[in-house]
């Protein structure tokens, strides 16, 4: 952490005593406004930042905030920090609305000692964490820190602790969303890590835990702030950002959006909205998009564009790992979740990556009632030592665990292919799928057709007068026999075959049949997901 981050700026005059209480109370509320000063707002604006204040003016319904501990201070005397005390501290905390609903949130003010959390500070966030708690509201923090406060030591650290505490138990009670929109670095990024969601600005916010000084010390790797940590680095690389916007007031626009898919806590539904899209919509696009040849990609998300509510699917995690796709979007009005194979990346195969997003975003949508619906293309998982040495086990069994776990509807269409444990893994009726459609062309198999011959069949193939015709002959034969939707249909683990065209009303017909859905999982404190 570079100290200039940190460095405190030069305290404001001190207003002078003002007798009439109304008049020192207006004195004391303009001064809590200015920040760290004008020179300190002046920085902040040419790096192309702005002020936390501004960004809650662009995240917030206008007029709609009401500031807490707005004249809080820090209690410090060391290195001079008595000498230089701001009203607010650093940050500022409050209550609002976004779409006439209300959330809480906290900003943190970059010109006031970079940011930097002190104990004052940290106290600040936690009660506001708590009072979202208490009223079953999302909380939003907007970072901008330069991290803990020197000057205070253990206490800062402390501070970032107690907000751990509150991120941990607020999860799955509480939506928790966090935008990082400058330096977020050592201790400070592991309340973001918790949260629901992260959204970084590109090329003015960056995420690590030691910096490029560090790491160059100790690794011998020179690399700049972005690389290491920027936001395109964490959300295409590490996965540890969902949206990479553009600038400040995307990243807000972002969470704005984000938030109408989303309960205000976990006792409540996602909201409904009206939209001018018939519910009975057939798409016949859709009987041809599957390609003839089975190895042809196609684009999953065209899709599921044709049959959710018109303009409704927000992307999350769209640079990572792509070979999965995962998202909110509206049927029938009615918010759930998509998450569904990709044939345009990796031919759609399930990886340590894949399976690690999509069990993230699924048991998110069972925290909050967000029913879950899934569009099927899977080859299998992916083979090779790479994989098989990171952990594809472990990694892949957490997909399967959080559908297993997941009790609100659930609904599985297979466009295509369904092999393997990859056909389990993907919300199969086995694992307590509610409905399970499949489309005509589906091919649902312990494996595909040239596999499952060339193991069948090695010795007879090998031994023929013309192998490659043999192989044919055979892959035909158990093509005919296997690779197709009728004998999972013949077996109740599809419940029905479907045109593609009517995919859209069929869903929507399930989802308000499933809509007092009760499930449950025995009682336990918690499970041990394969972490």
């Amino acid at each position: 952490m570079n100290n200039d981050i940190i460095a405190p700026p030069v305290a404001p005059p001190q207003a002078a005593p003002v007798h009439d209480p109304v008049a020192r109370l207006e004195t004391m509320r303009a001064q809590s406004l200015l920040g760290g000063g004008e020179k300190r707002v002046a920085d902040q604006h040419r790096k192309g930042k702005l002020t936390a204040r501004e960004r809650l003016e662009v995240l917030l319904d206008e007029g709609s905030f009401m500031e807490i501990d707005a004249f809080v201070q820090h209690r410090s005397h060391d290195f001079g920090l008595d000498e230089q005390r701001f009203l607010g501290d650093g940050v500022v905390t409050g209550t609002g609305t976004i779409n006439g609903r209300t959330v809480c949130v906290f900003s943190q003010d970059f010109t006031v000692f970079g940011g930097s959390l002190s104990e004052a500070h940290a106290e600040k966030i936690v009660k506001i964490m708590d009072l979202a708690m208490k009223i079953g509201v999302p909380v939003i923090g907007l970072n901008d820190s330069g991290g803990a406060r020197i000057q205070e030591g253990v206490v800062s650290l402390g501070g970032y602790a107690d907000i751990f505490l509150r991120n941990t138990l607020a999860s799955g009670v509480i939506p928790q969303i966090s935008a990082i929109l400058g330096p977020c670095a050592g201790g400070a990024v592991y309340s973001p890590a918790i949260t629901d969601f992260i959204v970084m600005t590109q090329n003015t916010s960056y995420m690590f835990v030691t910096g490029p000084n560090v790491v160059k010390t100790v690794t011998h790797e020179d690399v700049s702030q972005e690389d290491l940590g920027g936001a395109m680095t964490h959300a295409s690389k590490s996965g540890v950002a969902h949206f990479a916007a553009g600038d400040e007031v995307e990243a807000l626009l972002t969470i704005r959006r984000m938030l109408g898919y989303m309960p205000q806590n976990n006792r409540e539904m996602p909201p409904s909205v009206d939209l001018d899209d018939p519910a009975d919509r057939r798409d016949y696009m859709l009987n041809a998009i599957i390609p003839d040849s089975p190895n042809k990609p196609y684009d999953m998300k065209e899709v599921i564009a044709r049959v959710v509510d018109e303009r409704s699917f927000l992307e999350v995690h769209a640079e990572y790992a792509t070979n999965i796709l995962v998202g909110f979007a509206r049927l029938g009005g009615q918010p759930v979740g998509i998450v569904a194979n990709q044939p345009a990346s990796l031919a759609g195969v399930l990886d340590i990556d894949a399976s690690v997003k999509g069990a993230r975003f699924v048991r998110f949508c069972d925290c909050f009632n967000i029913p879950l619906v899934v569009f099927e293309d899977v080859p299998g998982f992916l083979p090779g030592t790479d994989q098989e040495w990171r952990g594809i086990i472990k990694h892949g069994a957490k997909l399967l665990y959080a559908f297993c776990e997941a009790t609100v509807p659930k609904i599985t269409v297979i466009t295509r292919k369904a092999y393997g444990g990859a056909y389990d893994v993907m919300n199969s009726k086995h694992i307590r799928g509610d409905f399970n459609f499949a489309w005509p062309g589906a091919e649902i198999a312990v494996m595909g057709s040239k596999g499952a011959v060339e193991i069948l069949f090695r010795k007879e193939i090998s031994e023929s007068d013309d192998p490659a015709a043999a192989l044919v002959a055979r892959e035909n034969e158990y093509r005919e026999k296997f690779a197709h939707p009728y004998l999972a249909a013949e077996r109740g683990y599809i419940d029905d075959i479907i045109e593609p065209a009517e995919t859209r009303p069929r869903l929507i017909h399930s989802l308000a049949l499933l809509k007092n859905k009760q499930d449950a999982n025995p009682w336990k404190k918690h499970g041990n997901i394969p972490l």
